[in-house]
């Protein structure tokens, strides 16, 4: 792709050079062709695109409700609709301008042969890099999220390292109790990258009938409400990553240029934006701008120099912020 490495905005990303820091996430875009269709919108304005989860074969999805918004945020349980990885190789990918940006594969399995099979394909194709989402569940250990457990997670990211040589972003939950130990033991398992955080799990019920709104029961939470959240697990992340030369994709409710810097300073290379195209698809052009001004505004020639910048407090406050 034709890329502008003299861009102040421009980052190395495992060896990759995005035009921006802004990754557009993985079911907020579709196959890579979802806003191009809105007049104003370039896939140039983003560094990198992560395409929708693929799974080895087509799955239909949830039954509805699969989307409801929530004060400062969307819960989502769309279940992971897509044609199956031998559509989205021969069929989709032939389709997409890889000199526009960058397109990351998003890899999704129930089973750790399913991801063998979905790595192994998107291996011998154009994608530039792979997203592992271990937030899937494991059919055969009864449910439990792959994500969840950093045993499991480390088997998956292994499994997907033994067949593929493009590079491998590990997309890391929220939803267990250590992220940073996960993240030891997936740099340790293979992980080239990691995306910090999935969706928190949520519910909304109608009063009326008593019952769950999303047709899931439950769903992912995104937007704004889990931002403070998702900064917090960036700089756990990044306590593990920075002596590895491991980088990081900030994600969860970055809306603004301010939001975008804020995980930058957290420990991100790169930030993810999702939530915020579905009420204004052009959002990617003004954080661009905006972190311009800011590297302007402080003298700065590169916003890579942002990166894990974040000067503690020297506070003796309890650790549980009480």
């Amino acid at each position: 792709m034709t890329t502008t490495t003299d861009s102040p905005l421009a980052v190395d990303f495992c060896g990759l050079t995005f035009n921006t820091p802004l990754v557009l996430l993985s079911g907020c875009v579709g196959f890579g062709e979802e806003y191009t269709r809105v007049k104003g919108f370039s896939n140039r304005d983003t560094g990198a695109i992560c395409l929708k989860g693929t799974t080895g074969e087509p799955r239909l999805g949830n039954p509805p409700h699969r989307v409801y918004e929530t004060p400062n945020g969307m819960l989502n349980a769309i279940g992971l609709q897509n044609p199956g990885v031998d559509k989205v190789v021969d069929e989709i990918l032939p389709t997409l301008d890889f000199g526009e940006t960058r397109f990351i594969a998003n890899v999704s399995g129930s089973t750790i042969e399913e991801y063998i099979k979905v790595t192994q394909r998107f291996d011998d194709s154009d994608i530039d890099a792979i997203e592992i989402n271990i937030s899937c569940p494991n059919v055969k250990e009864g449910g439990v999220a792959f994500g969840n457990d950093p045993d499991m997670s480390a088997r998956v990211v292994e499994a997907c390292r033994s067949v593929t040589k493009k590079s491998l972003i590990t997309k890391l939950s929220p939803n267990q109790t250590d992220i940073a130990e996960n993240a030891r033991r997936c740099i340790e398992a293979g992980s080239d990258a990691f995306a910090v955080i999935n969706t928190l799990m949520g519910m909304a019920i109608n009063i009326e009938n008593r019952s769950p709104i999303i047709g899931n029961n439950q769903g992912g939470l995104s937007g704004p409400a889990i931002k403070p959240v998702a900064l917090l697990k960036v700089h756990q992340v990044y306590q593990v990553c920075r002596d590895h030369g491991i980088p990081i994709i900030g994600q969860g409710g970055i809306t603004t240029a301010e939001d975008a810097l804020e995980f930058l300073i957290a420990g991100a290379t790169a930030v993810g934006v999702g939530t915020a195209l579905f009420y204004n698809p052009l959002v990617c052009k003004k954080i661009n701008q905006g972190i311009l001004d800011y590297l302007q505004r402080h003298e700065m020639q590169s916003v890579m120099q942002l990166t894990g910048t974040l000067q503690l407090n020297a506070s003796q406050a309890p650790r549980c912020g009480c």
